[in-house]
């Protein structure tokens, strides 16, 4: 059995939110609470080596750990990205740079060993880490992306979000009307989601002065996790409806 969501719409969508919420909780531990970005990320992280570990020990899909998985490592790979791209002075195009090499080295090693980069056939645990590993790589360089287009490109919070957005719109046109590779569109759209969520969380966290919607990081993540929550019950009352006719 498959031990992770279904690519849907709806998934989509949870994906954004997720990501948006790990750039604000991220933000809020390292910047709003002086927790700073070294030992935020080495919570955060910690956190998602323990939300990791339940999803590898579980037999089947869970929409909450699974989730879960998805929202450490948005959090966390929003900390050590602005650890890399802020306190080692690497700046957003160098970090960038490095965790895109990392994301296409863990692929390609993914690929030579299972001969597919599918995501709709996770069933053992060595295809599982890989998947997971990717998903870190790609969400820790979604923010150190989407902070380089925010502030060193000139387009500002909305700027980016419109730019990326308009990117996955075309993605997902792609996807419907031409032949080409169904699992390489989802890996795009996958990674550009994750700035998407940045610069969306930079969005509302920001004053109104510097371009953003001014909600705080405290504000906007109490918003995202209600949204989330409320996703992934909705998910999980879905998956228990299916798995009890099957």
């Amino acid at each position: 059995m498959n031990k992770v969501a279904e690519v849907t719409a709806f998934f989509w969508v949870m994906k954004i939110c997720a990501t948006t919420l790990g750039e604000t909780a991220g933000d809020l531990l390292s910047m709003t609470m002086n927790v700073g970005y070294a030992v935020s990320s080495m919570i955060l992280f910690s956190l998602f080596l323990g939300t990791l570990t339940i999803q590898l020990l579980s037999k089947r899909f869970h929409p909450i750990i699974y989730w879960s998985v998805i929202l450490t490592t948005s959090t966390a790979g929003t900390t050590m990205s602005d650890y890399m791209d802020r306190t080692l002075e690497l700046g957003y195009a160098t970090g960038s740079l490095i965790l895109t090499t990392g994301l296409l080295m863990v692929l390609t090693i993914w690929h030579f060993s299972e001969k597919t980069l599918s995501v709709s056939n996770i069933k053992t645990v060595k295809v599982e880490l890989f998947y997971w590993v990717a998903i870190l790589f790609s969400n820790t360089l979604g923010t150190a992306l989407g902070d380089f287009l925010a502030d060193d490109s000139g387009l500002g919070f909305l700027g980016s979000a419109t730019l990326i957005g308009g990117i996955i719109s075309l993605i997902t046109l792609a996807s419907f009307v031409t032949k080409l590779n169904r699992v390489m569109l989802f890996w795009i759209a996958f990674v550009l989601t994750r700035p998407f969520g940045a610069t969306f969380g930079d969005l509302l966290t920001k004053p109104l002065e510097k371009g953003g919607l001014g909600f705080g990081t405290i504000g906007s993540s109490i918003i995202l996790t209600f949204i989330l929550v409320a996703c992934v019950i909705y998910v999980s009352r879905v998956d228990k409806t299916t798995h009890n006719e099957n």
